[in-house]
């Protein structure tokens, strides 16, 4: 039986390269406009694992997503990395000069401000997907309008690229996790990396008695983030991500961790795959 996954985004779109690259086949994809459309989809099983953008080398760690894991009591079962090379796009025979709108992702415009202000005559639009911005251009022959996407999609919806490698930081990368419902119970001597999140009392000290105990355990702290807890003015909930060669090192820490916090979480025990 094709295990079916679930992307962020329509064909073409960077969620579809990841899901081929880490499943090494032409795998089935569920086509989700938003995160929370792409949960939907694990959650009532229409599809079996989901590729969820989790954080970006220019922008920054995606938040909501790991309150959207969390929330649903997902778990990441593994990560993928990609480099993101982003392209302005538009149908054929037009030139940059006549473009009046870019529609693409948020964070797509982000990781291009320095090449669009170039530019100041285009508006920006903020939409939901790269590829399905590509594709409506296309069907709907949308002319001085841009997308900024992917090679891939340029190709799959036909369209001229007016602007290769538009993105400020050449070495743009983008981490993908990836989430299944259920947990997937990996080999301890394959796993080198976890994500978990945890509640501390609101005192003095709280946080670096908590970096201590991973300092001491060996862990290496790849990412700290806190997140209000709304119910709760002025508490914070952590996520955190870390990587350690031994499990039994790692495996020390997370019982130490759960005595000392309000509350503890695992949302994922995985393999580190970060070039």
């Amino acid at each position: 039986m094709e295990t079916k996954i679930a992307i962020q985004g329509i064909l073409g779109s960077f969620h579809h390269q990841v899901a081929q690259e880490y499943y090494e086949q032409n795998v089935e994809v569920d086509e989700c406009l938003s995160f929370d459309e792409l949960v939907d989809s694990l959650l009532s099983g229409k599809s079996s694992q989901a590729v969820m953008a989790i954080e970006n080398s220019i922008a920054g760690p995606i938040i909501p997503n790991y309150a959207l894991i969390d929330k649903n009591n997902l778990h990441i079962i593994g990560e993928h990395y990609l480099r993101i090379h982003q392209n302005l796009m538009a149908l054929k025979g037009q030139d940059i000069s006549d473009i009046k709108e870019v529609y693409s992702h948020p964070m797509a415009l982000l990781q291009c401000m320095d090449f669009l202000k170039k530019y100041p005559h285009i508006k920006l639009v903020e939409d939901k997907d790269t590829a399905e911005t590509a594709r409506r251009i296309q069907e709907k022959q949308l002319k001085g309008v841009a997308a900024i996407a992917s090679k891939t999609a340029a190709e799959m919806y036909d369209l001229e690229i007016l602007a290769q490698e538009i993105q400020t930081i050449k070495n743009n990368m983008t981490r993908f996790v990836i989430i299944k419902k259920e947990n997937s119970f990996v080999p301890e001597n394959e796993i080198n990396r976890a994500s978990l999140k945890f509640e501390l009392d609101h005192k003095r000290g709280s946080l670096a008695a908590v970096l201590n105990v991973m300092s001491d355990c060996k862990m290496n702290l790849t990412k700290i983030q806190s997140l209000p807890k709304i119910e709760t003015p002025w508490k914070y909930s952590f996520f955190v991500d870390v990587t350690f060669e031994k499990y039994e090192d790692y495996a020390k820490a997370k019982s130490l961790l759960a005595i000392m916090a309000e509350y503890f979480k695992v949302l994922g025990e995985y393999r580190n795959t970060k070039p």
